[in-house]
């Protein structure tokens, strides 16, 4: 077991640097001059000139990464270009809004998909079982900012159950924060309990037929007995889908905290990207990147405790 951490953590580690790399180095060749985004039209070349000089932009590229990594591995990230605060506090500041509605967003997914992925998988030709299919395609063919749109005129304008727009931090008023965080977790949520519903329906199905289920009911142990040893050797692939979800989620809050004016990071890389602040996307990826080692790693941990052949792969 301590092999396969060290493993994990090695190929987490590698994983970072190739990431926060690729990202420098695109970054720098798709912006190319930022002082122009960062000063405006109407800078002048000797107001742009100096700026580049303060930036350190007059150095060779892989100075200025090398210099940018060997901070940032101990936590400093840096100054933003806009406005020369440090990119850890800004990051530090909405790093919270975001993981809260993401978060929330996966717990509904995890679940609302386990309940219905059980439900059909033990009736498989049920109504319910037709309605997961429709809602499938139904979700997978509207996008995401219409969903969540649609959210918010029924449930915030028309209902008024929840604020349109905003975010209340938890440390000020909780259910003022749950009410905040409801509407963009439901939109986030929808199409990953989809996912995770069919993934368990059709591990249902796979894993109800074979021999060894078969064995059990013929022992004469319980249907709710049966159901869980079922639901363990069919949870693996719903668990995948469910850590692939929640990377993907961290991305779709781009449109979602946008659509509802929540100061998370998706607001902040939309910001950077518009104007070139590299250091912000460069401590943005570097955050993104260890959440998704942390989640793949705690899969892999969970994966390895149900099945031990995955400890050997």
């Amino acid at each position: 077991m301590i092999r396969f951490t060290v493993r994990r953590l090695l190929s987490g580690l590698a994983l970072l640097l190739v990431a926060t790399s690729a990202t420098f180095f695109l970054a720098h060749l798709a912006i190319g001059d930022p002082t122009a985004g960062l000063l405006g039209n109407n800078a002048t070349p000797a107001q742009r000139a100096a700026l580049h000089e303060r930036l350190g932009l007059d150095r060779p590229l892989l100075v200025q990464f090398w210099d940018w990594f060997s901070h940032a591995v101990r936590g400093d990230f840096g100054t933003s270009w806009r406005n020369f605060q440090p990119v850890s506090d800004q990051i530090a500041l909405r790093v919270p809004v975001t993981l809260s509605v993401v978060v929330a967003a996966t717990l509904l997914a995890a679940a609302v998909g386990l309940a219905v992925g059980v439900a059909t998988g033990l009736r498989p030709h049920g109504r319910l079982s037709r309605l997961l299919k429709f809602a499938s395609v139904a979700l997978f063919a509207l996008p995401g900012f219409w969903v969540s749109l649609v959210l918010v005129m029924i449930f915030a304008v028309r209902l008024q159950w929840f604020p349109a727009v905003g975010y209340v931090p938890l440390t000020h008023s909780a259910s003022g924060w749950l009410a905040s965080i409801t509407l963009p977790s439901v939109a986030l949520a929808l199409s990953a309990v989809v996912m995770i519903a069919e993934q368990l329906r059709n591990g249902f199905l796979g894993v109800g037929n074979q021999d060894f289920v078969r064995t059990l009911r013929a022992r004469g142990l319980s249907s709710r007995r049966v159901t869980l040893h079922v639901l363990r050797n069919a949870s693996p692939a719903a668990l995948t889908v469910l850590a692939v979800m929640f990377v993907g989620l961290l991305g779709g809050a781009i449109v979602v905290e946008i659509i509802f004016n929540l100061p998370g990071i998706g607001s902040l890389t939309q910001s950077a990207s518009q104007i070139g602040d590299i250091p912000i996307l460069l401590g943005l990826t570097a955050v993104t990147v260890v959440f998704v080692v942390l989640v793949n790693f705690l899969l892999d941990l969970v994966l390895g405790w149900i099945n031990p052949k995955v400890r050997e792969l």
